[in-house]
């Protein structure tokens, strides 16, 4: 996995097997981040199954796990230029499906949620597809589905999933009339809301990849910045520089060269 910075690069290796770790070592991660953790009292608090992160390959939940390494340097990155820019919400987007932007979303803020300053939330805006509770195997009686719809609150239908400083946003089903729905106030104002509420907070928002529909692009411009994410040897040059096009106007603080080859190198 490699981002690319607009003008320097930084490459990383691409976590290409399963979860190794134990439950005994998966609860002392969780007892140590516990030390500046947050009380969670209205927001659900769902634990995880180890073998279910493992076969979606969700690895950055265990800071003992060698494969977090990739996502913790491109949580740095990534931080710093927010920080730098005093921006707080992060849309996440590919050219086209499969290129692996779930997968490295809910990594990403994971890896966020284990840094001491930060809270991180994640929301899953690919309405035509979504996946991020699947991923997690989150239970979703109520969720952005219901949240929108007027039948919950949102206190209702955020969820931790046993992880400090990190809360997910699911989407259950597809949504109809997604691009309209994404165009709409009510979906501006909860972008807003989630922003505001915290200071510390980093908002991560899954969206549909660029050149599927025009849902990403309606709703891009109510994001502070946004993070490409490329499959190696899926997506063409064309789709790149179309979808590059289409970010014209957009913060694009990266691209993210997904599923490529792992390169051995020293610690060094």
């Amino acid at each position: 996995m490699e981002i690319i910075k607009p003008d320097t690069g930084n490459s990383g290796q691409q976590p290409s097997s399963g979860l190794v770790t134990t439950p005994k070592a998966l609860a002392a991660t969780a007892q140590s981040a516990n030390l500046n953790a947050l009380s969670y009292k209205q927001t659900k608090v769902v634990p995880l199954r180890l073998d279910h992160l493992e076969r979606h390959r969700i690895v950055a939940y265990n800071k003992n796990s060698n494969l977090s390494g990739a996502f913790d340097l491109l949580r740095t990155q990534v931080l710093k230029i927010m920080e730098e820019n005093g921006w707080r919400t992060l849309a996440i987007t590919s050219p086209t499906p499969e290129a692996g932007k779930t997968v490295l979303a809910i990594n990403l803020a994971m890896s966020i949620a284990h840094h001491t300053t930060k809270t991180a939330l994640l929301v899953d805006f690919d309405l035509r597809r979504p996946t991020v509770g699947s991923c997690l195997g989150l239970p979703m009686d109520k969720s952005l589905n219901e949240l929108l719809s007027e039948q919950a609150e949102l206190q209702e239908v955020l969820v931790n999933p046993t992880l400090p400083r990190f809360v997910v946003l699911p989407t259950r089903q597809p949504i109809p009339h997604s691009t309209e729905v994404l165009s709409s106030p009510l979906v501006s104002h909860l972008i807003t809301e989630l922003r505001e509420r915290y200071h510390e907070r980093i908002v991560i928002f899954d969206l549909p990849p660029l050149l599927s529909s025009d849902d990403a692009i309606t709703v891009l411009p109510k994001f502070d910045c946004v993070l490409l994410v490329v499959a190696n040897g899926m997506n063409s040059k064309k789709e790149i520089e179309e979808s590059l096009h289409h970010l014209g106007t957009a913060n694009l603080i990266g691209t993210v060269l997904n599923k490529a080859e792992p390169q051995n190198r020293s610690y060094y």
